[in-house]
């Protein structure tokens, strides 16, 4: 790492310049991210699958001095190419003054990488092998860390911004007190440097208080159901954080595969990313956890947010369906569009009264739209949520606020139904949206993916919404059930209900640069 940053250096990188990295989740990856923080460049990770056009448009919005890439990352045992993505993202961009390659090496048969332009050089090549201490640059807390880049329902993604001494503050006490990650553990998070859970709690987080990190490059199903449990045996895994997702897909493949592995030491695993399902919470509780007599805890945040700020200590009952409680020093509450408290019990906006340290501090470029966090409610940061709290103080947040429909007066919930749907015996995953009607102002229509060898019949249809009808009730019943073979999602593992929904309704689904597919 201090190698690299005195090559950034010597490339004419300085304090404030901004630096993309477009990098595989590889110790080169992080190396990146912690270099720059050395010597006080902000840094902005592009997963390294986007697009083009979507690396170009952060390029261009960040004002990059310099790229940071790989030739090529894994996934699914292909290799695929990311500097033609790069060569065509920069090729008119003439602010970036270099491209730095991580030349992974040539698989057989590959031709081996080449340097195209001036601006190119070898990660390696670059760095000066006695160059073995760089001096940190001396940062005031409000100075930013970092650019991360999040989708939005209009076409330009949001530049969200955190600050060094703030986010430091919040992902060093969260990794102790809610992931309770101890120096000797060994922790593992299945999602990638470029998000923020990869920034917050693969890099800086884990990182500040010493712990040992574990990653892997890849999905956690290939090359079999079985090899995160076949990886968490032989490392040794004691702490993982991943998403509901990944839950259910395990989940899908059964008990077997994890029984087969000694789990005894993996005593926490936490989730977030979308609401945590009942079924899906405790079935890792009980497959997954259960030999150590661990905890699946769940817990909320955004990109904006970059910690949790709702969530279940170990030392809380767990409550199935509710993500738990604030976390010490948040002031959330549920409330109406005007700010008024909405009673226990009852659907309504989730709002932040104060802020928090690790908070956003503005929008990269667009202050006014970090300011509308705070204008659509005066007084407080508007998180998009719509959430419930019931009497014992305990959160449900049911999804985004144009997930919840309007049924006859009623308020659904999508995740109330994508539940409902996961219970059934046939179904895999589900996703649901509203739709316009005439009569009852919306209607459900549901997307879902069966299991393995199950039939695709008339009768499983009737099946899945009677199931729906016995669980929820006629108001949540779907009108239409759509099968499918796989649902639209981020790289992170998140439904996009919008681009169904944008699909259904012939729209234009807005920003999609950070969809898997």
């Amino acid at each position: 790492m201090n190698r690299f940053a005195n090559a950034l250096k010597k490339l004419g990188v300085h304090k404030g310049d901004r630096v993309v990295i477009y990098m595989p989740l590889t110790p080169e990856g992080i190396i990146a991210m912690l270099a720059c923080a050395r010597i006080g460049a902000i840094h902005s990770v592009v997963f390294a699958g986007m697009g083009t056009q979507a690396l170009k448009g952060r390029i261009l919005d960040s004002g990059a001095k310099v790229v940071v890439c790989a030739d090529f990352g894994f996934r699914r045992g292909k290799s695929i190419a990311l500097k033609p993505t790069v060569e065509e993202a920069v090729r008119d961009v003439h602010t970036v003054e270099h491209v730095i390659i991580h030349r992974r090496g040539s698989r057989p048969g590959d031709a081996p990488v080449q340097f195209d332009s001036e601006r190119e050089h070898d990660f390696y090549d670059v760095q000066d092998g006695r160059a073995i201490h760089c001096p940190p640059e001396p940062m005031d807390a409000e100075d930013p860390l970092f650019i991360l880049y999040t989708s939005g329902t209009t076409g330009k993604p949001k530049g969200v911004v955190h600050t060094t001494g703030g986010y430091l503050v919040g992902t060093t006490w969260l990794s102790r007190a809610f992931f309770q990650i101890g120096d000797n553990d060994i922790y593992w998070s299945t999602s990638d440097i470029g998000w923020v859970v990869g920034h917050s709690f693969i890099v800086y987080g884990p990182l500040s208080i010493g712990a040992t990190i574990f990653a892997r490059e890849g999905v956690p199903d290939f090359p079999s159901p079985d090899v995160t449990w076949e990886l968490c045996e032989r490392y040794g895994i004691n702490v993982m954080f991943t998403a509901p997702t990944a839950v259910r897909m395990w989940m899908s493949h059964g008990a077997e595969a994890p029984a087969r592995y000694d789990l005894s030491r993996l005593r926490l695993i936490a989730c977030a990313g979308e609401p945590l399902n009942p079924e899906a919470h405790d079935w890792a509780q009980h497959h997954l956890v259960g030999q150590s007599h661990g905890m699946v805890v769940d817990n909320w945040w955004q990109t904006e947010v970059a910690g949790p700020v709702l969530g279940t200590l170990p030392s809380f009952d767990a409550k199935l369906g509710k993500v738990g409680k604030p976390l010490p020093g948040v002031d959330i509450a549920v409330v109406t569009a005007t700010g008024a408290p909405v009673p226990d019990g009852e659907g309504g906006l989730l709002a932040i009264r104060r802020p928090l340290p690790y908070m956003l501090r503005t929008v990269w470029g667009d202050h006014a739209r970090y300011l509308a966090y705070w204008s659509q409610i005066p007084g407080f940061y508007t998180a998009g949520d719509i959430a419930v709290r019931d009497a014992d103080g305990y959160f449900a947040v049911l999804g985004r606020a144009d997930d919840v429909m309007s049924v006859a007066g009623h308020r659904v919930g999508t995740a109330d139904v994508e539940s409902s749907l996961l219970r059934h015996p046939a179904v895999a995953e589900s996703a649901v949206i509203g739709l316009p009607d005439e009569l009852k102002g919306e209607r459900i229509k549901a997307f879902v993916v069966v299991k393995a060898g199950v039939a695709d019949t008339p009768s499983l249809l009737a099946s899945l919404r009677d199931h729906v009808r016995q669980d929820l009730g006629p108001i949540a019943t779907p009108s239409e059930i759509e099968l499918r073979s796989s649902l639209p999602k981020t790289r992170s593992g998140k439904i996009v209900r919008r681009f169904l929904k944008a699909v259904e309704l012939g729209q234009d689904p807005g920003d999609l640069s950070t969809l898997a597919d």
